[in-house]
């Protein structure tokens, strides 16, 4: 229920809408007012608000999840990186909740009440992982700012030079703020959320939407004199392209963040000039910003290129460029849940794995040109982890204040020379890098995915040919070898019908500790036509430590292309001394199956190719790895631990 008062010093009317709101400031005297009960008490002036061009004001109304908001008071804070603004809100039901605007970026969050202990402010650090209201939250951020002015209504109480100290903290999409500024801390849970999502009415005249671009603010470098230009408030640093000097564009002296190049500082000059305009996955970008950072990992100096870009509506990209491999790059609003102490573990986002790739300690910031969203300076640094699910490559950036995640996708440098018509030919690129797309990859799949057809293919021809011209039985006989006395003796006649075709003959015998010699011959009854073969037969067993056998019982004799007719077969036996015993042999006689050999030599052949494709991948694959922190072992290597 609202509570209409008259402001003690000008007698003008204030109102409170909220039950929660306990302080509110006069618009019309900028007195500092605290509601008790009935009564307000004055406290002082309110600092005046610093002019941030923000669309919103108070009386402004929106909508969130189809409930309906208006906007009654407002904190305006100064940070390291400028300023933001913390919009109270009133919904129609009764809920009251807060806007978060900082450089273009919204956040809805909602007070939430905890039982748990939460952690003191000077024990949290950048990465740290901890549960807190059911949910695993990773700190984000880590602020200590003041409060600059404060207007309409609010919950607590507020003043110039206020301390505010607070904890950004995300897990997924949600993310939370832990406010240190009150005792006990204060904790809001929301998400980040699109300013044309809250379908917003009743904004300040005249003033841009987040989207839309403003006026560029043009000035001349302090250090050289050359001119400078920020285009938009969200630009808040800017880097001499002449002279290297960083321009710190919030300040009205425009004071240097860091100072020129020296004449001994190696001087870097972009692939892509400042200003150049070109089209990138179908949205019109334009290169304002241009660093160069370093790193030294075992006495070896590494460097790369990256390029800030002002894309449509109000947004922003990034380029890298490493030794001619180029990625485009994008802040994440949803990062990966992970924390420092398990920065060499996989990382999942977006429903894919990402394997930890390297982990630069320190990324020192050694040029700057252009313009930037934050104050950037040369000999800022930062901690770089790397996980890479080629082409797509996760870069966790963190100092002791701030953690960063960005999404980069690999492209050509073909790709980036078409997109900004470069006249010059962009260098190509040397050796792998971390998310370069593997070009055996497609290559092997395909190569797999035929080697898997030909081979169903060949299977299912030699189950048919099994099928169709599988062993039919056409004789089975038995006969008893006798030692010593062992004559030649015949089988029965069987039939050959149609064409030409294989003949297997098989003797299953009763060999034991035993030798047999047999002299086949497959006859033809009515052309006497011949066909002999010589088979020896072995069979030995006994215990040593366990039993033991040798040899076989059996064998197979095959005769090829055999015309139809009627055939016997006659063997002629010999036995070995080894035992004296009768030997018992059954005889039989089939039509061959279909043969194996062809089969398993087409299968070989199959195999080699999705053999090689998988060498030339695994090859490809190793020498990115070559380059991480978890290189291939090699057999070199294993020698050399060893000794």
């Amino acid at each position: 229920m609202a509570l209409s008062a008259s402001c003690p010093s000008c007698g003008a009317p204030v109102v409170f809408k909220s039950a929660s709101s306990v302080f509110a400031v006069c618009e019309f005297c900028q007195s500092t007012l605290v509601r008790h009960d009935q009564a307000l008490e004055d406290i002082g002036k309110m600092a005046a608000l610093v002019e941030d061009r923000s669309p919103l004001q108070l009386g402004a109304e929106g909508s969130y999840k189809g409930v309906h908001f208006a906007l009654i008071g407002r904190i305006q804070i100064r940070y390291s990186q400028g300023t933001w603004n913390e919009w109270h809100l009133l919904f129609d039901d009764m809920r009251t909740g807060w806007l978060s605007e900082a450089a273009g970026e919204y956040v809805l969050t909602f007070s939430q009440h905890v039982m748990e202990a939460i952690p003191a402010f000077g024990e949290l650090k950048i990465g740290q992982r901890f549960v807190l209201a059911s949910q695993t939250w990773t700190v984000s951020n880590i602020e200590e700012a003041e409060c600059i002015a404060g207007q309409g209504e609010l919950p607590f109480k507020v003043g110039a030079g206020y301390p505010v100290a607070a904890v950004d903290m995300r897990n997924g999409a949600n993310f939370a703020t832990l406010d240190y500024s009150e005792t006990p801390p204060l904790l809001f849970v929301g998400e980040a959320v699109k300013f044309a999502s809250l379908k917003m009415s009743n904004l300040r005249q005249g003033m841009p939407l987040p989207e839309a671009n403003v006026a560029a603010k043009v000035f001349r470098c302090p250090s050289c004199g050359s001119p400078m230009q920020a285009r938009s408030k969200d630009i808040l640093a800017v880097g001499c392209a002449s002279c290297g000097a960083v321009v710190d564009t919030a300040d009205e002296t425009y004071k240097i963040l860091s100072k020129a190049l020296g004449n001994r500082d190696e001087k870097y000059v972009p692939r892509l000039p400042l200003g150049s305009k070109g089209t990138l996955e179908g949205k019109s970008v334009e290169v304002i910003g241009f660093l160069v950072k370093q790193c030294k990992v075992e006495g070896i100096t590494y460097d790369w290129r990256e390029y800030l870009l002002a894309s449509e509506n109000g947004t922003y990209r990034w380029l890298t460029e490493y030794d001619g491999h180029w990625n485009i790059a994008d802040v994440l609003s949803n990062p990966p849940a992970s924390s420092g102490a398990m920065e060499l573990a996989d990382v999942r986002w977006s429903g894919q794995s990402f394997k930890h790739f390297s982990t630069t300690a320190t990324a020192e910031v050694i040029q700057v040109a252009g313009e930037f969203t934050w104050r950037v300076r040369r000999g800022e640094t930062n901690r770089v982890v790397d996980y890479v699910a080629p082409p797509l490559m996760l870069s966790r950036e963190s100092t002791q204040k701030d953690l960063t995640w960005t999404c980069g996708s690999y492209v050509e440098p073909a790709v980036i020379a078409e997109a900004f018509k470069l006249k010059v030919r962009l260098p190509d690129p040397i050796g792998v890098y971390a998310n370069q797309p593997n070009p055996w990859e497609e290559t092997h799949r395909k190569v797999c995915k035929l080697f898997w057809r030909l081979a169903l293919v060949a299977i299912v021809l030699q189950v048919f040919f099994i099928f169709i011209s599988g062993g039919k039985q056409l004789l089975k006989q038995d006969f008893v070898f006798e030692p010593r006395t062992a004559d030649e003796v015949q089988s029965r006649e069987f039939q050959i019908t149609g064409k030409p075709r294989k003949i297997a003959v098989r003797n299953t015998t009763s060999l034991d500790n035993n030798w047999l010699g047999l002299d086949l011959m497959l006859v033809n009854k009515a052309t006497g036509e011949a066909w002999p073969a010589t088979r020896e037969l072995s069979f030995y067993q006994g215990y040593d430590d366990g039993h033991w056998t040798e040899g076989s019982q059996d064998d197979e004799v095959v005769f090829r292309n055999i015309p139809a007719g009627t055939y016997y077969l006659t063997l002629d036996p010999e036995i070995g001394n080894d035992r004296y015993a009768a030997v018992h042999d059954t005889l039989e006689v089939k039509t061959g199956g279909a043969g194996w050999s062809n089969f398993i030599m087409v299968m070989i052949f199959l195999a080699i190719f999705p053999i090689f494709t998988r060498l030339r991948h695994a090859a490809f694959e190793a020498r990115r790895w070559m380059e991480s922190d978890h290189p291939p072992v090699t057999s070199d290597d294993s020698d050399g631990d060893d000794d």
